[in-house]
């Protein structure tokens, strides 16, 4: 890697346990700034494992090695942990310290296409608008690490295209390094510069990704990716 390079995160024989169960085994990784790497695996594979790590969430767990991300990070999560009592634009400014921070919240609303909904309860917004109001939050602090954990897993298609679309479009003007952690590899495809494969707790394989955005399935460089990628998470690209 060149250099000047600057790495956002960096991990050195990163090994996580739960109650002697070894989730995280000796994983080492330097993520340059402004890098989009989607983490891909099996349910167990220890993707979430890395992300909460990251994040500094999971206290029981016994860590080894070492770590570092920027002092600014910020987490998406798959379900938008809205707090109901609480307005929309409550939600998305809570905690913040920042003295425009209601009129910065109310401009990132409507980035994200929600704007008219400022003032409402969060159990009067739909699946779609519910991540988008997270999405504002998140963006909203202007992390220069953004942690997304399956955050639009739970989305029916349609809408998870137009949110993939929406992130896109958002960090394109903070540029903010991004670690998502997905089971869809069509997602990781359109979205990321990079993609790993984790098994039983390591990285079996770091794939870059050069085309520029937008991308669309068909292009010969992604379709032999997927291939190797289904392959390599157990399904045959032929099945699906």
């Amino acid at each position: 890697m060149n250099a000047h390079v600057t790495n956002a995160v960096v991990l050195r024989d990163l090994s996580r346990s739960f109650k002697g169960k070894t989730v995280l085994d000796r994983i080492s990784l330097d993520i340059p700034a402004g890098q989009f790497v989607a983490l891909l695996g099996e349910s167990g594979s220890g993707k979430t494992t890395l992300l909460r790590a990251l994040a500094g969430l999971d206290d029981d767990a016994e860590t080894k090695g070492h770590y570092s991300t920027p002092e600014s990070v910020s987490v998406l999560f798959q379900d938008s942990r809205l707090l109901p009592w609480k307005t929309v634009i409550d939600n998305v400014t809570l905690g913040l310290r920042r003295a425009d921070g209601q009129a910065a919240a109310r401009d990132m609303l409507r980035d994200v296409g929600i704007g008219d909904k400022t003032d409402v309860w969060p159990s009067t917004l739909s699946g779609g608008q519910k991540q988008r109001a997270s999405l504002a939050r998140s963006l909203l602090r202007e992390p220069d690490l953004l942690l997304a954990d399956e955050p639009f897993g739970a989305l029916d298609a349609l809408t998870r295209l137009k949110m993939q679309a929406l992130l896109m479009r958002l960090v394109e003007r903070q540029r903010p390094t991004i670690i998502l952690v997905t089971h869809d590899v069509d997602e990781a495809l359109l979205l990321s510069d990079r993609v790993l494969v984790l098994k039983d707790g390591s990285i079996i394989e770091d794939h870059s990704i050069s085309l520029p955005h937008p991308r669309h399935e068909h292009q010969a460089e992604l379709f032999s990716l997927r291939s190797k990628l289904l392959k390599s998470l157990g399904v045959e690209a032929d099945n699906i």
